[in-house]
């Protein structure tokens, strides 16, 4: 069973946020404010903070720069998760990977069955990894960002998690591109 070891030294990560809408601000993102708070309360350092409009383009460009820096080692989204013309985060996420992390996605749905029943099937939360970061991308409600955050990523994202967790394997996750 899952647990946190408190022998183990807890590993503070570098999480930058990404809002993706046509209306919010700074002033009333609040997937957004959800995801710092939680964060810094983990212990965790915000690498950056963003809000960028539902355009395929501009987010995939946003997710690239972040990944290229060595200050970021992973990036949270939230919005554009769903179904509508606009919802094109998950396309604009797999642009950018490497590697999808199917389960977290099914994850996801299973946590979100619990708190919203049949509706979970409309959002497509998925996760990945390219140029040694993980990114997710969540849906754009205060409520998923919580689900995700305290049932998953709270989890994995401490080092001192086990019997796994996703911090101990980042030193490792651009060893593809390192030379034999």
């Amino acid at each position: 069973m899952s647990r946190i070891d408190e022998d183990r030294a807890f590993i503070p990560v570098r999480i930058a946020v990404l809002t993706v809408s046509d209306t919010r601000t700074p002033q009333d993102d609040k997937s957004g404010d959800v995801l710092v708070g939680r964060i810094e309360a983990a212990g965790h350092v915000l690498a950056a903070r963003d809000i960028v409009a539902d355009d395929r383009a501009l987010i995939s460009a946003k997710l690239r720069t972040w990944c290229a820096v060595d200050d970021v080692d992973v990036i949270v989204s939230t919005g554009g998760t769903g179904l509508t013309g606009r919802d094109v985060t998950v396309e604009a996420h797999r642009d950018v990977y490497e590697k999808e992390i199917d389960a977290f996605g099914t994850v996801f749905t299973h946590v979100s069955m619990a708190k919203i029943g049949t509706s979970a099937v409309q959002s497509r939360a998925c996760g990945g990894v390219a140029e040694g970061t993980y990114l997710f991308a969540l849906p754009g409600s205060p409520g998923a960002c919580k689900d995700a955050w305290d049932e998953i990523l709270a989890f994995q994202l401490d080092s001192r998690h086990r019997p796994c967790n996703f911090v101990e394997i980042m030193p490792r996750l651009d060893e593809h591109l390192r030379r034999k």
